[in-house]
């Protein structure tokens, strides 16, 4: 019975109703007047329930057509905004993005640039997790993740990496320490420091490590910490030297007694890039989310 319930005659029997006329109803519909009162014709028999009493003058809904109209009206308006909503889906225009970003990225750029974003995307709900680059790509291939912020590119078969912001490591000492005044320093020259290092493989702490390697230089870990603003207090105290991003610790710069100085060398230079799935593994909403992330200035 209910086989014939469905939308196109919906809509014939509403615009039928709001017309007054099956011809009218047909010519809002772009229908043929014949077609028409056939779908409504074969609805009735198969419901076993007369939809419309007819006249000479036109059509007059029967208390069944009436409870028939206004359902109707109501499932014509969940399928209209379901047809809306997988069109936005599919041109990228609404959906959901699970996104995992290292801490420079959201300290440094990501808050406006995700609230532009949002602000003109709002039918795209995107969900950001703090992680470490080396996790971030493990999700991405898990699955775990739609599109993440990484410190490096790393040959990755499956994913795509789109260069998004840079920026520069410094190594942060208490205010009063004899390098403090410097221009910039080499790596070298802080070979009798006690450093205080982030926590697990994160990308500064790799970065830091492998070029001491590079010149033979054992770097003396004092202590580990699990965020920039930890670290910088330590160094404050005068527990140590910390090697961090310049451009994150902008705050701790201000309000406790340190000094930045800059890193002159190729590996405190960092690109941060944009990894997601490669070629059409990615969804439209994600791709969405990357260029606008790479277009927005702030």
């Amino acid at each position: 019975m209910t086989e014939r319930l469905d939308l196109l005659t919906l809509r014939v029997v509403v615009a039928v109703a709001e017309s007054g006329s099956i011809s009218a109803g047909s010519d809002r519909l772009q229908l043929a007047v014949a077609a028409a009162s056939a779908r409504i014709s074969s609805l009735e028999a198969a419901l076993g329930v007369r939809i419309f009493e007819r006249s000479p003058r036109g059509v007059k809904l029967t208390p069944a057509g009436h409870m028939l109209v206004q359902r109707g009206r109501e499932l014509l308006g969940d399928a209209d905004r379901l047809a809306t909503d997988l069109r936005d889906w599919s041109l990228g225009l609404a959906g959901h993005v699970r996104m995992l970003a290292n801490a420079s990225a959201l300290l440094e750029v990501l808050p406006p640039r995700l609230e532009a974003f949002m602000r003109s995307h709002p039918r795209i709900h995107v969900e950001v997790e703090e992680r470490i680059s080396p996790e971030i790509v493990v999700a991405l291939l898990d699955g775990r993740a739609d599109i993440g912020v990484v410190d490096a590119a790393m040959p990755t078969q499956g994913l795509e990496f789109l260069p998004f912001f840079q920026d520069d490591l410094c190594v942060v000492l208490p205010a009063a320490h004899p390098l403090a005044g410097e221009r910039a320093v080499h790596l070298d020259q802080l070979v009798s420091e006690n450093f205080i290092v982030l926590a697990g493989a994160n990308a500064v702490t790799t970065r830091l490590f492998k070029a001491a390697a590079s010149l033979r230089t054992p770097i003396n870990v004092r202590m580990q910490m699990r965020s920039f603003d930890a670290a910088c207090r330590m160094v404050a105290a005068g527990l140590g030297a910390a090697v961090l991003p310049m451009q994150a610790i902008a705050p701790q710069l201000a309000h406790l007694p340190l000094k930045a100085v800059p890193v002159v060398e190729d590996w405190a230079r960092r690109t941060h890039f944009l990894a997601l799935r490669a070629d059409r593994q990615a969804s439209a909403v994600v791709r969405t989310l990357a260029e606008a992330l790479r277009a927005s200035p702030g």
